[in-house]
């Protein structure tokens, strides 16, 4: 991470953030209607535009 600017090191914690699941309080409010996140990513099967 040491030869990455100050950009990318936030554009890819962003990324980072949006790859959680959805917190538990919501699975239950939607009574697990809602289970997973539509941006959800895996780090080997998509690769983030450059």
């Amino acid at each position: 991470m040491g030869k990455k600017t100050l950009g990318v090191k936030l554009r890819l914690a962003r990324k980072l953030k949006q790859n959680r699941r959805p917190p538990v309080w919501v699975i239950v409010k939607t009574k697990r209607k809602v289970t997973t996140t539509p941006k959800r990513r895996h780090w080997r099967r998509s690769k983030l535009q450059p």
